[in-house]
């Protein structure tokens, strides 16, 4: 009976025993948060969070850039956003900007990196590295572009080329209903693929295909909740299935090609002559033997090649699906595009950059395409490198900055009717006029490399397009302007039909 009793107290008092240790745990865990994640003195005000996870359930990641909309109008123009660990300021007005992109920038130089872009390409490469790698890959990817034709004329007659080979490839289609989608990915990245892997890829081809559709997919999931939990809780979601583990593996396959392509660079390589980007890369490793001195490494060729394959196919194309719907929902503005190019450039000759001059039209309809599109709605994040003071506001180091362009391109003190398309923004007096208030490439010395070769592509493909066809919705199929979250903001999948014009 005695000894009963005694088993009884002593699984009792266990019992109690563990009861308070969890307590215990938890009861730290939750000190430890709230003093890691409360706001220092003079911080710029926000939405309270939960524990651990932030404001990361205020925010709708199918359509985050709008959800934070109304946190703009409740705090003002610079707001804090606790995203699990990651505590985030966005700003937003020109004024502000401006002010953190110029006077502040150079505390703002360096990328914030996630737990997941940590694993993909841990500060390779050049769209998110930092420091002294971040300016060696840009300095040398400028470089090795200009040598292999960017702003020369060489450059310019591949984007003819290939603009050829995708009206050529969409005449096929016979003004039936398709997809532009991948048609137009494939000939866009086929001029960046030019320039680094030194050729360019057939429409029908399955690998490059497969490879357009992992970047794609990745694309759209990266910006997904379970990437987001991801980064908050690694030890537990990197056993769990889901949009992340996608991730993973189609970078990793993206990878494994960019890496095949560099080994059969290898067996036919000559130092001497350089064919592009890759050849040059090779050519700057041999002159680092002890490869802990530079970032001119195995992984930076691998991490800066596909930065310029993301860079160079995603971006433009998608600004290019934007403008092929755009000009089927209004006709009229398409009617208008046609006139100018069969004035200035007519139906015979293929269109060249210095007709551009000459179309203010035309190029106001793709500027107000990518205001609309408004493809990277929070521009690609920085991260504060040491405390800084912003608008009388206290910013600690290691502060994510976010832009809201959403904001900038629909502010109604910029744009007279920022919620509808209206090329007339980019007009005045019937000629093109640049807006301050426009800023998709971003603006700095982070601001997109790749700016001068994308507004050339975009010019050249959209100008070449409309010369040769109508684009209109398939019969008895409504458009919409509906679009799909990813790292971009690119139109949800649709058909459209290209009409021969005669």
């Amino acid at each position: 009976m005695l000894a009963a009793a005694g088993s009884l107290v002593a699984a009792f008092w266990a019992t109690f025993h563990l009861r308070t240790l969890i307590l215990a745990v938890v009861t730290f865990l939750f000190l430890a948060d709230y003093l890691k994640n409360r706001r220092p003195k003079n911080y710029p005000p926000g939405p309270r969070g939960l524990p651990f996870v932030g404001s990361i359930f205020q925010l709708d990641f199918d359509k985050a850039h709008l959800s934070i909309q109304p946190f703009v109008k409740k705090y003002g123009n610079i707001f804090s956003l606790n995203l699990g660990d990651i505590t985030s300021v966005v700003i937003t007005g020109l004024p502000l900007i401006k002010e953190v992109f110029t006077h502040m920038e150079e505390n703002i130089l360096t990328r914030p990196v996630t737990l997941i872009r940590k694993r993909i390409s841990n500060n390779n490469g050049l769209v998110f590295s930092s420091g002294q790698t971040w300016k060696e890959q840009r300095r040398f990817a400028l470089m090795t572009l200009r040598n292999f034709g960017l702003g020369k004329k060489s450059l310019e007659q591949r984007m003819q080329e290939e603009a050829r080979y995708l009206v050529e490839a969409i005449k096929v289609e016979g003004g039936q209903p398709f997809n532009p989608h991948f048609s137009i990915n494939n000939a866009v990245s086929n001029i960046i693929c030019s320039v680094t892997f030194g050729e360019r890829f057939e429409y029908h081809d399955s690998q490059f295909q497969e490879m357009l559709r992992l970047l794609d997919e990745a694309t759209c999931l990266e910006a997904s909740l379970m990437c987001q939990l991801y980064n908050i809780f690694p030890w537990v979601m990197k056993y769990l299935p889901g949009s992340h583990q996608t991730v993973f593996r189609n970078w990793g396959k993206l990878k494994l090609f960019v890496s095949s392509v560099i080994d059969n660079h290898r067996k036919d390589w000559n130092p001497d002559e350089p064919r592009d980007f890759i050849d040059a890369f090779l050519k700057e490793m041999a002159k680092y033997p002890d490869k802990t001195t530079t970032s001119f490494n195995e992984e930076n060729l691998i991490c800066s090649t596909l930065d310029l394959f993301f860079a160079g196919t995603e971006t433009t194309s998608t600004t290019l699906r934007w403008a092929l719907l755009y000009m089927a929902l209004y006709p009229e503005v398409q009617e208008k595009v046609q006139a100018e190019i069969d004035r200035v450039i007519g139906q015979k000759r293929q269109p060249s950059l210095a007709d551009r001059e000459s179309m203010p039209y035309t190029n106001a309809v793709v500027h107000e395409v990518q205001r609309m599109g408004n493809i990277i709605p929070l521009n690609v994040p920085r991260e504060v490198a040491k405390d800084t003071d912003l608008d009388g506001f206290h910013l600690t180091k290691g502060t994510m900055l976010l832009t809201n362009l959403t904001a900038l391109h629909t502010d109604p003190k910029e744009w007279a009717t920022p919620e509808t398309f209206n090329p007339e923004h980019f007009l005045e007096n019937g000629q093109f006029k640049k807006r301050e208030s426009f800023l998709p490439f971003s603006m700095g010395k982070r601001a997109c490399l790749g700016e001068q070769l994308a507004r050339s592509e975009l010019f050249i493909f959209f100008t070449a397009l409309m010369q040769k066809f109508t684009f209109k919705p398939p019969a008895n199929e409504k458009l919409s302007l509906k679009f799909r979250m990813g790292l971009t903001l690119s139109p949800v999948s649709h058909n459209l039909c290209a009409v021969p014009r005669l």
